[in-house]
């Protein structure tokens, strides 16, 4: 069988109006087309679904018995229509991130506070965790895309570059790193460094070693969230270093933050999303906004105090 919308729409539009002319005005096109359409149908199926006469039109046994069905199929199919629409328009949708619990906790939300007063209907979920589980999430399918510190990548992950920013030293306030005018990793190797778990100190260590050969990273604690180092910081059991897109957060300890050098250490971060799968509206709108964003934000280290 041969069977068109157009001609299923026909049948409906015409059972409802019980005429031709009506009908044939209700789907703009003229009564002969209507007609035709008509036929055509019934020739597609092998069954007669309209007796017609001079002075009116009525749906056979088989016609009554087709036409709530066809009603049924097209009022579906007209709502999966109005929800693609509604998912194009970003009237409806969702959007899943992954993203280490620092970058959760300080970037990120606001980012999705701005993009949902613009897109209401859009259900952002975002997930914290470690950094090295980002790729495995994204990978996993689990997420429509992760942001994370740059890595390695197999061939099914695409990475796009989001931002670059240099490390800064964090402290409390009256350390005595505060009186000096320009603080360098050799200034901070001499005092206890809190750092993080896994490839955050193991990378730091090796920039170091690479950039100053007689200079070595010795932390005096290891924890596994920037939270917690921050808040040690705070109590003062020693000093940390961090990105500049967290300084809300050490802003809320009420920590300084200034910038390193000799040597000027940076961190790329990206954007990971399975190479192989198209995003939804929704997710591709999401990061779209998330580049204008960082770029409207200007997110690099603060400028060196006034001497």
């Amino acid at each position: 069988m041969n069977v068109s919308l157009r001609q299923l729409r026909a049948l409906v539009a015409l059972a409802r109006t019980g005429s031709f002319t009506q009908a044939a005005g209700s789907l703009h096109v003229t009564q002969s087309a209507l007609s035709g359409l008509i036929k055509e149908l019934e020739q597609g199926l092998g069954v007669r679904l309209v007796d017609r006469n001079t002075r009116s039109i009525s749906l056979t046994e088989v016609g009554r018995s087709f036409v709530p069905l066809v009603e049924k199929t097209l009022q579906d199919l007209d709502s999966a229509l109005a929800s693609i629409d509604d998912l194009k328009a970003l009237r409806k949708g969702m959007v899943r991130i992954a993203a280490p619990q620092l970058m959760a906790c300080t970037l990120l939300p606001d980012v999705i506070a701005a993009y949902r007063a613009e897109h209401p209907g859009v259900q952002v979920r975002l997930t914290d965790c470690a950094v090295e589980n980002v790729l495995t999430r994204v990978a996993a399918g689990e997420v429509d895309f992760g942001i994370g510190p740059e890595r390695a990548t197999s061939a099914d992950i695409a990475a796009q570059p989001l931002f670059e920013m240099p490390f800064m030293v964090v402290f409390p306030q009256g350390h005595a790193l505060e009186a000096l005018p320009r603080i360098c990793w050799s200034d901070v190797v001499q005092h206890p460094f809190i750092a993080l778990q896994g490839q955050f100190t193991e990378r730091l260590a090796l920039d170091l070693h690479v950039s100053l050969q007689k200079l070595t990273l010795h932390p005096s604690n290891e924890v596994a969230f920037m939270t917690t180092a921050l808040s040690m910081v705070s109590a003062r059991l020693g000093i940390t270093a961090c990105l500049p897109y967290a300084t809300s957060l050490v802003q809320l300890h009420h920590l300084q933050m200034r910038p390193l050098h000799e040597p000027e250490l940076r961190r790329t971060f990206q954007v990971y999303m399975r190479g192989n799968t198209s995003p939804s509206p929704a997710a591709a709108k999401f990061m779209e906004f998330l580049f204008a964003y960082v770029a409207s934000h200007g997110w690099n280290a603060p400028q060196e105090p006034a001497a």
